[in-house]
């Protein structure tokens, strides 16, 4: 298989639990076979002059910094192939929900991503009605996503 699509990569980082997730889908993104990671957009690797706010909470009020990550993130949604979420149940990011509905909005191909231990769990009617597919992490290593499909989610909708 050919590496030829590239993903927004939607996933929090704020907490323990959004960190493990975070890592854990990039690890299987970058041993996916049709991933071009490289050109994929990973909004944390792409803050405005490669500021982290969360090892520079001074930029938190940064107006500048504010307006060019968040446009350079809209952008990123709208160059890349497809929306990629990795979603927490319980734990809704507002962050991911507008990327999930901005990608919809450009009519991208939206996958979730749940962590196993948390598939099945509850999730929101927003974040289930904009998706066309709900995968458990483990399954991500091995998605086709030069043949995306849809696919129903085996958990309740809240």
């Amino acid at each position: 298989m050919r590496k030829t699509k590239t993903v927004y990569f939607g996933a929090g980082w704020f907490n323990e639990k959004q960190t493990k997730a975070y890592k854990d889908a990039m690890d299987a993104l970058k041993t996916n076979p049709t991933i071009d990671f490289e050109d994929s957009y990973v909004p944390l690797d792409n803050q405005y002059k490669n500021i982290r706010v969360d090892k520079h909470p001074e930029y938190l009020h940064d107006i500048e910094w504010a307006s060019a990550t968040y446009q350079n993130d809209l952008i990123g949604i709208k160059s890349s192939d497809i929306m990629l979420g990795v979603y927490l149940p319980q734990e809704e990011d507002v962050g991911l929900g507008m990327e999930l509905g901005y990608a919809k909005s450009c009519s991208k191909y939206i996958l979730l991503v749940i962590p196993d231990e948390y598939y099945g769990k509850p999730i929101n009617l927003m974040s289930w009605g904009v998706c066309d597919n709900v995968i458990k992490m483990s399954a991500l290593k091995d998605f086709d996503f030069n043949n995306p499909r849809f696919g129903f989610y085996d958990g309740a909708v809240y």
